[in-house]
């Protein structure tokens, strides 16, 4: 069942529908909204949004928690979320001055543009990123687990995480415990790591301007 609302939907105070809901308008407001179904409107700016589905042109809040996210842009000063929960985020491009959450977890992030200022969480996982541009001044992880980063670039000022897995990685500076890659791992600057290891045949890593530094494992006593 879905409850259609004609007009926009102002968010006064906390609001919890039972139902899904189409909006035929903008969603807009300083309180949390929960919808216990599917959000299908214009435009969403609140503080929480938790559904199964979120279908919107613009969707601009601080916590994000759904089954999937289908939007024309993802835009936030900031996204602050204990987590990012979504089956599948499909959108054009998301621009956030900061993305700090304790988890990121989704089956598939899809996009033209991730724009951020700093990426900051617990854990990164995600089978698949698709992106035109991934533009980040740190990306600060403990894991960042993914099947196939695709991107035209990848550009970070720094990427630090115990273990990152991934095709291939691009980055300024890359410091981390283990990184497992599938063809090409380069940085500009430099890497530096416990382990380094390509998957496939010829595989190679390397540093265009520094060096590669792999640290002494600490004797057993």
């Amino acid at each position: 069942m879905t409850k259609t609302i004609k007009g926009n939907l102002v968010l006064e105070k906390d609001i919890i529908f039972n139902e899904s809901i189409s909006v035929e308008g903008n969603i807009v407001g300083k309180a949390n909204l929960t919808v216990k179904g599917n959000i299908d409107a214009w435009d969403i700016e609140a503080w929480d949004i938790k559904a199964w589905n979120i279908n919107a042109g613009d969707i601009k809040a601080e916590d994000i928690k759904a089954g999937d996210i289908n939007a024309k842009d993802i835009k936030a000063g900031d996204i602050n979320a204990v987590d990012i929960k979504a089956e599948n985020i499909n959108t054009g491009n998301i621009n956030a001055g900061n993305i700090d959450a304790v988890d990121i977890n989704a089956r598939a992030i899809n996009a033209k543009d991730i724009n951020a200022w700093d990426v900051n969480a617990w854990d990164i996982n995600v089978r698949d990123i698709d992106v035109g541009d991934i533009d980040a001044r740190d990306i600060n992880a403990v894991v960042v687990n993914a099947r196939n980063i695709n991107a035209v670039d990848i550009n970070a000022g720094g990427i630090k995480a115990w273990d990152i897995k991934a095709w291939d990685i691009n980055a300024g500076d890359i410091n981390a415990k283990n990184i497992l890659y599938y063809g090409v791992c380069f940085a500009y600057q430099n890497i530096e790591c416990d382990s380094i290891k390509g998957q496939r045949e010829n595989s190679k890593h390397f540093c265009l301007d520094g060096k590669i530094t792999i640290r002494k494992k600490e004797a057993k006593r």
